[in-house]
């Protein structure tokens, strides 16, 4: 795949920045950014399941080094925490904001200002984090920062429960993917999936929409300082007492057509938010069940990425 000289979003035109406005306002209210397609009246101030409405809301905005490298590299990523989310992970370790939706709105003009004194600070991209039920404020906020001298890429931090069809509209607007993909495609994933992150339609959405997302993308690309311009990465964490789930996540990642993206296999899980009362998720993961699960990757031949 071809290079960039810079972020897909310069290229864009008039009429494309109108497309993807008039595109994003339609499906913000009634909502059907996510697969929930809850249809909250959100302009009239209505929440949807994930606890957006009408304005951005943003729990923390700032520089973070603990992302894969090519992505904090040596002056940080310039993260951008979106509150609310279209999971209800009862381990998220970020609850606070995914689940309680803490954080304050913001306009428009407020969030391209973000993005501008994120670049400022020496950020290496900015890195959107559960956007998906504010892509109209983002789209918007975007054109805004490129006018104004905006030159970084915009980093997708999701956790993969997205419509391909939105994906989609994303092309020539998001450079790099940072998809989860959390459950595989059984019936006992597809309970886990549907009782830990009350979803339990999580694969069918995940895996189309992260096959977009490397059609659009290709394997990572990094610059002359190793930091990533393109390209798509999945995450995946292991949760204790379910490694056979993360078995099914690898080999559906083995035998689909985004093979080629990195991956990066996480083994931090630790029980938080509502974790401690749901055994065998409230303890830390076993050595034994870490091995299990990288050997399967490397076997499988997924070994380019990190295990963390």
């Amino acid at each position: 795949m071809e290079r960039l000289s810079g972020p897909s979003y310069l290229a864009l035109d008039a009429a494309a920045w109108k497309r993807k406005r008039e595109f994003f306002a339609a499906s913000f209210s009634p909502c059907r950014l996510c697969p929930r397609g809850c249809r909250a009246e959100r302009s009239a101030g209505k929440q949807g399941t994930c606890h957006a409405g009408a304005e951005a809301r943003i729990a923390s905005h700032n520089l973070h080094f603990g992302e894969e490298p090519p992505f904090s590299g040596e002056r940080g990523s310039g993260t951008v925490f979106f509150s609310g989310c279209t999971l209800k992970c009862l381990f998220c370790q970020n609850y606070p904001i995914s689940q309680f939706a803490h954080g304050e709105p913001h306009s428009v003009e407020q969030l391209a200002g973000v993005f501008l004194a994120l670049q400022k600070r020496g950020a290496h991209n900015i890195n959107l984090v559960s956007p998906t039920p504010y892509l109209r404020h983002v789209v918007d906020a975007l054109e805004i920062a490129a006018g104004r001298g905006l030159r970084i890429p915009f980093v997708y931090n999701t956790s993969g429960y997205e419509r391909a069809e939105v994906v989609a509209q994303l092309q020539g607007i998001i450079d790099v993917y940072l998809p989860d993909l959390k459950y595989g495609p059984s019936a006992e994933a597809r309970r886990l999936a549907r009782e830990l992150s009350g979803a339990g339609d999580y694969f069918d959405s995940a895996v189309p929409a992260i096959a977009e997302m490397f059609r659009q993308t290709g394997p990572l690309q990094l610059d002359g300082e190793g930091i990533a311009v393109r390209g798509t990465v999945i995450r995946h964490l292991i949760i204790p007492g379910h490694t056979g789930n993360s078995v099914e996540v690898l080999h559906a990642i083995a035998a689909s057509p985004f093979r080629g993206a990195w991956l990066s296999l996480m083994s931090q899980y630790f029980p938080a938010h509502l974790a401690p009362d749901r055994p065998p998720c409230d303890r830390r993961l076993l050595p034994e069940e870490w091995r299990r699960v990288r050997d399967e990757a490397l076997r499988l031949g997924l070994d380019e990425g990190w295990f963390q």
